[in-house]
């Protein structure tokens, strides 16, 4: 049967699994997970309870959470170049780096979009204003971060960049980066000109209305 992944090709998490699974050219199948089929979230549900996606599932193992799976595939689905430094100190600072873009990119660019998402009587301004905070702070430091780098940890495409790509795609969606992070817009476009990245942006392009602010037109 091979690898399969459960999810959808929209969700930002996902993402962060297919980008590893392309840039490693790892043989896998899809299974879509979609609100308007229940059949498929009953049968995520038997795999995960927490219904979260992405699942990867490899024969009778289940594998949880996009940062496990990524580790997981290059542990026992290696490519040609690992994604994960085997240097233990460089191991670190990729997964540092991949819960900074986890932790204070993608969990305020997600505040923002599910404050969006609720009737209007329930939303918090407050909410926003300080994810909104938190984003500029990040950018800040990222855009300090890249300067004289072209991959987030390492010199080369890796771990941390497949957390960074879909977590800077959507938080410039949500809350655009700056002109002059100059170190970080160049970080972003470097990473959707990436093969796998733009894989991944293509094969979401169809579901870009379920964006709630709005989807751009750019990108």
């Amino acid at each position: 049967m091979g690898l399969v992944l459960y999810g959808h090709p929209f969700a930002s998490y996902v993402w962060k699994v297919l980008i590893a699974l392309y840039a490693n050219e790892t043989p896998f199948s899809f299974r879509l997970v979609d609100h308007d089929d229940p059949v498929s979230w009953q049968e995520l549900e038997r795999l995960w309870p927490m219904k979260r996606f992405p699942v990867l599932v490899d024969g009778d193992r289940v594998v949880i959470e996009a940062a496990i799976i990524i580790e997981y595939c290059d542990l026992h689905y290696p490519g040609a170049r690992p994604l994960l430094p085997s240097d233990p100190d460089e191991a670190l600072d990729a997964r540092f780096m991949g819960r900074f873009f986890d932790n204070y990119v993608a969990t305020p660019q997600g505040a923002i979009v599910f404050d969006a998402l609720r009737d209007e009587k329930d939303r918090s301004a407050k909410t926003v204003l300080d994810a909104r905070a938190t984003l500029d702070t990040a950018y800040a430091w990222l855009d300090r971060r890249m300067r004289n780098r072209e991959w987030a940890a390492g010199d080369h495409f890796g771990f941390a960049d497949c957390a960074g790509a879909p977590d800077l795609f959507y938080a410039d969606w949500t809350h655009p980066i700056p002109a002059r992070f100059t170190a970080l817009k160049s970080y972003r476009a470097r990473l959707l000109a990436h093969p796998s990245v733009a894989r991944v942006v293509d094969e979401a392009r169809p579901y870009r209305a379920l964006f709630p602010l709005g989807a751009p037109d750019r990108d």
